[in-house]
């Protein structure tokens, strides 16, 4: 760990993502966005005319992909360098800029789906039917699945325009907690080191319990602070999705966040009561936790601390994508080879700057390459994982713009996940194997746990969250800091069991997820990796047709409902089975823990 942040200027350029593969120069970003007029015009040109003809209709479905094309590469780019630096005015304002130009085009374009929506099922399909409408006949056929939920033009030009002002909770929250908030530093190992979102990892998992306790009270006593703003913020982001599920007519925002991808509300609310149904085996792991740490109490601050001490690991970026690219040769060479050239030439953006946005993601579009950001410790296990997760993302953006035309490349979120974390657990399977002692097999099988419980317990926990405050504010109860702070104390409680004793702080927690702010988001990590520990078991224990079927899945993109693509790859996520596949996979892992400690 540094214990300095640079910035941004003052990184490597070989440590940052090469974002000429969009744009060349800024310049030549700023010539792209002043198409974007001149694009969304021509399209509009077709307003009143989709019906027409066959021939009317393909022309305009072709207008409409070239000013989609030209402005995801203007937002991409904008976004791309506003993540690296969110204290860079230009970077921010050139991110405005493209949201600027998004809604107003949005609003010019406010009459395609209503158009489309009046030409009638006959004759829609029958133009469908013809090879010249191959590239655009999924994405129409998803428009018009939609049909029920879209309104009037007028109305559509409404939500349209408000897109902007319905991004300022996330926004807000975003600057607040980046930027604005500085958490101060933390004395270890002799030395002063900077407090932050992404040094929090490292520092709330030190060996030393009372630098823990300062991390965790240090850390949320400035988020306390504040606590009235974020619960405003997030108030304010719920009643915005209730908004939009009201608007377009959904039974509620959950229906509205799942009617698109065909999710059933059952596959949300299986994944939560199953669970529930094993929720044993996460109290037994933390009261091994307990007995193991040989704590009287088990405190919030004490659940990220490795429960092998003796192992102390330095992983340098380099080595990290060697390790992804042994864990990996599951997939192949190619599979392998061009994730990681990606990782160490152009794709990824590898360690923390002052300003950049904490965490890590996948950023993909149909030009460039599919980016990564990382926030890279190379004294965090973790992070090896993190970088074989989102490598699992940008490869399955890679497979599906080699395999799909532009308006069916984008796989959904709930696919997203399988691709991560099916990649995370060959890295473990890799390490265990290669493990060269008992004490390195009890690090990883511990470290292990607290990934799957961390991806699956935790992200469900969190989905309850989401479902039980938008539900109240559906039900007329407002959503307070005391009411948000209950309902995420309850939930703590119920999922980390009886020997765990909380903090005053701990309930804060629920206000620094900036998942949250994406509604009905985080339940398909969950989803995800239990559809990607079956799949790698396929995988890893089958031959031929078993990887075939899993590259097919990643080389879907969006040409297939997420169910439906994920039963090409070979698992049914309609059945509660993975879920409970993947929970009793925990419960080995708990079962090992306990004979070995």
């Amino acid at each position: 760990m540094k214990n300095t942040i640079p910035l941004r200027k003052d990184v490597p350029a070989e440590y940052k993502w090469d974002l000429t593969a969009i744009y060349k120069s800024d310049d030549d970003w700023k010539a792209a966005l002043s198409k974007v007029d001149t694009l969304s015009k021509a399209f509009c040109a077709f307003k009143g005319r989709l019906g027409e003809s066959k021939e009317t209709f393909l022309a305009a479905l072709k207008a409409s992909e070239a000013f989609d094309r030209n402005l995801e590469d203007v937002f991409h780019y904008a976004s791309l360098l506003s993540s690296a630096d969110q204290s860079d005015s230009k970077a921010q304002e050139m991110k405005n800029l493209a949201m600027m130009a998004y809604t107003k085009a949005s609003g010019e374009q406010s009459f395609f789906l209503p158009e489309l929506m009046a030409i009638s099922d006959d004759k829609i399909n029958e133009w469908l039917s013809d090879s010249a409408f191959d590239d655009y006949r999924v994405a129409i056929q998803k428009r018009l699945h939609n049909k029920a939920h879209t309104l009037s033009e007028k109305e559509e030009r409404i939500l349209a325009l408000s897109a902007e002002a319905m991004q300022t909770a996330q926004t807000a929250f975003s600057m607040l907690t980046n930027v604005d908030m500085e958490f101060g530093k933390i004395v270890s190992e002799g030395e002063e080191k900077p407090l932050t979102n992404s040094t929090w990892g490292s520092l709330i998992s030190s060996a030393d319990r009372n630098i823990r306790e300062q991390t965790y009270k240090q850390y949320y006593g400035v988020f306390e602070k504040h606590a009235e703003t974020l619960s405003s913020l997030y108030a304010g982001s719920v009643n915005k999705d209730i908004f939009i599920s009201r608007a377009r007519g959904y039974k509620s925002s959950l229906d509205a966040a799942l009617f698109g991808d065909k999710v059933d509300e059952s596959v949300y609310h299986n994944l939560i009561d199953t669970v529930h149904k094993n929720i044993q085996d996460l109290h037994r792991y933390y009261a091994l936790r307990k007995r193991v740490l040989g704590v009287s109490e088990l405190r919030h601050y004490d659940v990220y601390v490795p429960l092998v001490s003796s192992i102390k690991m330095k992983t340098s970026y380099e080595q990290a994508v060697e390790i992804c690219r042994a864990a990996l040769s599951p997939l192949g060479k190619e599979y392998t080879d061009t994730l990681c050239s990606g990782l160490l030439c152009g794709w990824a953006d590898r360690f923390e700057n002052k300003g950049k946005r904490s965490g890590a993601f996948s950023s993909g579009c149909y030009t460039g390459y599919p980016y990564i950001l990382l926030n890279y410790q190379d004294d965090n296990i973790r992070d090896v994982y993190t970088m074989a997760h989102e490598g699992g993302h940008s490869m399955h953006s890679y497979y599906s713009i080699k395999n799909n035309p532009f308006p069916c490349y984008e796989y959904t979120i709930f696919e997203a996940e399988v691709a991560s974390t099916f990649n995370e657990q060959l890295v473990f399977q890799y390490l265990l194997k290669n493990a060269k002692d008992d004490e390195m097999k009890k690090f990883l099988l511990s470290k292990r746990a607290d990934e799957v419980l961390a991806t699956l317990h935790r992200q469900t926990m969190f989905a309850e969250f989401e479902l039980r405050t938008h539900e109240n504010a559906e039900n007329g109860k407002p959503l307070t800091q005391e009411s948000i702070r209950k309902i995420y104390r309850d939930l703590l409680e119920f999922y980390f069991g009886p020997d765990m004793v909380f903090e005053k702080e701990s309930d804060l927690e629920g206000l620094r997820i900036p998942h949250f702010y994406n509604a009905f988001y985080v339940y398909q990590y969950a989803t995800g990796i239990s559809a990607s520990l079956a799949l790698a078991k396929r995988v890893t224990e089958g031959g031929e047709k078993e990887l075939s079927d899993y590259f097919n899945f990643l080389k879907s993109g969006g040409s297939r409902y997420p169910i439906e693509a994920l039963k090409v790859g070979g698992v049914n996520m309609e059945s509660s089975a993975p879920v409970q596949a993947a929970l009793d996979t925990f419960k080995g892992i708990v079962d090992e823990l306990e004979k070995i400690f």
